[in-house]
């Protein structure tokens, strides 16, 4: 089953200001999600329900699976709990 994507226009201008390098990682990531939305490297997130993680690299993609959709709301660097304080942000 093929999946459709939702990025927020947050992820959307993170994706502008990554380096051609960095770009192509995560992107090559976002379109594997497409044909393979619960890869073994993903890890449902623990107080988020029906997000998941997926780690590239330096990067950190938030998504949901819902229908034929995967929503990514948030792509962040993995060091300490800085897309988990972005994502709280997010979600009030």
């Amino acid at each position: 089953m093929k999946y459709n994507l939702d990025l927020t226009h947050d992820t959307y201008k993170f994706l502008e200001k990554l380096s051609p390098k960095h770009f192509k990682q995560i992107f090559k990531a976002i379109l594997q999600l497409l044909e393979e939305p619960r890869p073994n490297d993903s890890i449902s997130m623990k107080g988020y329900s029906g997000l998941f993680r997926k780690d590239i690299g330096e990067y950190r993609i938030i998504y949901s699976i819902e229908k034929e959709t995967i929503k990514i709301p948030l792509i962040g660097k993995r060091n300490g709990d800085e897309v988990y304080e972005q994502l709280k942000r997010l979600q009030s």
